[in-house]
């Protein structure tokens, strides 16, 4: 009689990383908590003043958010003036007669074109002003703002503007060095073809300057700029550099020309600049996981 021996079955394949997303519950608890606990008690007793944090400032009337500002941001004469919307003089002159209703009341702007470009600006001041603290922020009351009233806006409106951007940056590219880092250009032998928006922030990079500091040049905001440059690093074209680094980072490779790489081709000397994300040790892994992050760069 033959025996017969069972076979082990083949270990299933390991599971490829995904990134953790926050469920729509997750979403609407964060929400209602608020990013800024004093942000809201602030606006439930309707007042009115400047919250001064960290990374920037955000100006209230009676409970509403007025005007935001941060280092990181450009301001409203940057975005008004960069591409002649509006002559340098004439922001000049504004500057001390009560902005908004010089500019609209002289012709200079729309009342709408205002409202836009302040609505941008507030919210992308406030994007940085909200962002995690190391210190505690200080309200003073009844600080007025130098602009003037143009569209008050309700802190949770606010507030959730702020996680809807959080969100998109990270499901572009889930390491946010490059928001803040200098930025260099990766050397990709074949780089992918580029929309002039991204051109212009490739065009700029030279290890030294950040995103915000490429959105100012380019008087554009700082959001959409930390979104080209999240995914031109999704892309392999540009990489943060790395405090302390006198040189710019070894250069990330491009996708394999084929589907599935030679088992005895390692990560080598180009592995994954991001320390907090364990590259793989499956190279089929690690082909999956770059092509998933460049299709929801798209």
């Amino acid at each position: 009689m033959t025996a017969i021996q069972d076979t082990p079955a083949t270990p299933p394949p390991p599971r490829l990383p995904v990134r953790d997303r926050a469920t729509a519950g997750d979403r609407v608890a964060r929400v209602a908590r608020g990013l800024s606990p004093m942000l809201r008690r602030l606006a439930a007793e309707r007042a009115t003043g400047v919250l001064l944090r960290e990374r920037g400032t955000l100006y209230l009337a009676e409970g509403r958010v007025v005007h935001a500002e941060s280092p990181s941001a450009p301001g409203l004469d940057v975005l008004l003036t960069a591409h002649g919307t509006l002559d340098a003089a004439a922001w000049q002159e504004a500057m001390g007669r009560g902005v908004g209703r010089f500019l609209v009341d002289g012709g200079h702007l729309t009342r709408g074109t205002l409202e836009l470009c302040h609505l941008g600006t507030l919210y992308d001041a406030a994007y940085f002003a909200l962002s995690s603290s190391s210190t505690p922020g200080r309200f003073r009351y009844g600080t007025p703002h130098w602009l003037g009233p143009v569209r008050p806006v309700p802190v949770a409106a606010v507030e959730r503007e702020t996680l809807r951007r959080r969100e998109l940056l990270d499901r572009i590219w889930p390491d946010p060095a490059t928001d803040s880092a200098p930025l260099v250009r990766t050397d990709r032998a074949a780089p992918p073809a580029l929309t002039a928006r991204q051109r212009a922030v490739v065009d700029l990079l030279d290890g030294v300057r950040t995103a915000p500091d490429i959105a100012r040049a380019l008087g554009r905001p700082a959001f959409h700029t930390l979104v080209d440059a999240r995914r031109l690093a999704a892309a392999g074209i540009l990489s943060a550099r790395r405090t302390g680094s006198t040189a710019p980072p070894p250069a990330r490779p491009g996708l394999p020309a084929r589907p599935r790489p030679s088992p005895s081709a390692g990560p080598g000397p180009h592995a994954p600049p991001f320390a907090h994300v364990p590259p793989p040790d499956d190279p089929d892994i690690a082909l999956l996981k770059r092509v998933r992050d460049a299709l929801e760069a798209l």
